[in-house]
C-alpha cells in the first residue's frame, strides 16, 4: 500500500510541475512615450495551479498561469482599472499610471461557496506590490505566451 501511495504522489507531483508556465524569463521593458507599464505576475504555487482566471488591464485581457507574468502597456497619467475574473469571484484594482511602472501580484486564495453544500474554491486577487518586493518575486516568473488562436470559419 505504501508503494501505491508513493506512485500516486509522484504522479501528482509530475502533473503539478507540468502546470507551470513555460516561456522566456522576466525581462523589463521600457514604456513607450506617453505610456506606462503594468506587470501582472503570478508566483508559482501548488494551490490553484489549474486555474487561469482572466486578467484585464485597460483594453488587454490575458490568462496568466502559475509562474507567469504579462506586461500591459497602458496610457500614462491616467487611472487604469485592472480586474481579475473567475467563475465564482472577481477583484478590481485601480492603478494611477503617473508612476510609469507598476506591479500587481495575482494570487489564488481559499474561498467557500455554496448554500447547501460548502465547497472550497479558488478566489482570485490582484494585489499592488512595491517595486523592491516585486523585483525579487517576478525574477522567478516567465513570460506568459499568448494562447493559440483558432481559425474562424468563413
Amino acid at each position: 500500500m505504501n508503494r501505491a501511495r508513493l506512485v500516486f504522489l509522484s504522479g501528482v507531483a509530475i502533473f503539478m510541475i507540468g502546470c507551470a508556465v513555460q516561456g522566456p524569463p522576466f525581462e523589463r521593458v521600457s514604456p513607450p512615450p506617453a505610456h506606462a507599464v503594468i506587470y501582472v505576475y503570478r508566483p508559482y504555487a501548488y494551490f490553484g495551479s489549474g486555474l487561469r482566471p482572466e486578467v484585464t488591464c485597460g483594453e488587454d485581457t490575458v490568462r496568466i498561469g502559475p509562474g507567469g507574468y504579462h506586461t500591459f502597456i497602458v496610457p500614462a497619467d491616467q487611472k487604469v482599472t485592472c480586474t481579475i475574473h473567475s467563475d465564482i469571484a472577481a477583484d478590481e484594482v485601480e492603478i494611477n499610471t503617473q508612476t510609469r511602472v507598476s506591479y500587481l501580484r495575482e494570487e489564488i486564495g481559499w474561498g467557500l461557496t455554496g448554500v447547501a453544500a460548502i465547497q472550497s474554491n479558488g478566489q482570485p486577487h490582484l494585489n499592488p506590490i512595491d517595486n523592491d518586493t516585486a523585483q525579487t518575486e517576478i525574477q522567478s516568473c516567465v513570460q506568459e505566451q499568448p494562447e493559440p488562436q483558432t481559425p474562424q470559419a468563413q
